[in-house]
């Protein structure tokens, strides 16, 4: 299962809509060994494109060489799909090489870059996938990680 704090989860969902048409990427570190995505990074698609994203290799080697001195690792990798539902393409399945990770997809298919619609649902799902196996799994929207009383703020680098 997926617990993530619903100011990450907003960050995560604004980010889709955003880059709509095409799709969003980014990743969320937390502490080595917790579990808690805590730190929202959005990336730039590279690739520029409403069917494929790429993180750009300098970026992503600067990521995780930050992630390394903070000891941090990626607790979600996320992006988004623009014109499909939310579930890894055989592409996404391919590529995915962090077997620790949550995969989340956020689908902008129905809204795009609108946001305040009455009766608003976004499809928001996780995925663990090793060595190719696709797992789907719960996700739990929190207020805040500390006994739930009250929304924490999402640190954006």
């Amino acid at each position: 299962m997926l617990r993530i704090d619903r100011a990450t989860y907003d960050a995560i969902v604004a980010h889709a809509r955003e880059d709509h048409p095409d799709e969003a990427c980014g990743v969320v570190a937390g502490p080595e060994g917790s579990d808690r995505p805590e730190r929202f990074i959005p990336m730039l698609n590279a690739a520029r494109s409403p069917t494929f994203y790429e993180f750009d290799s300098a970026d992503l080697l600067r990521l995780y060489r930050e992630m390394d001195d903070r000891g941090e690792v990626p607790v979600v990798i996320y992006h988004s799909h623009t014109g499909t539902e939310a579930h890894p393409s055989r592409t996404d399945i391919n590529l995915a090489s962090e077997p620790e990770a949550h995969y989340v997809l956020v689908s902008t298919r129905e809204h795009g870059s609108q946001t305040g619609l009455a009766g608003d649902q976004v499809e928001f799902r996780s995925f663990r996938i090793v060595d190719g196996q696709v797992t789907e799994e719960d996700v739990e929207v929190v207020e805040s990680y500390l006994f739930g009383h009250s929304p924490t703020a999402v640190v954006y680098d």
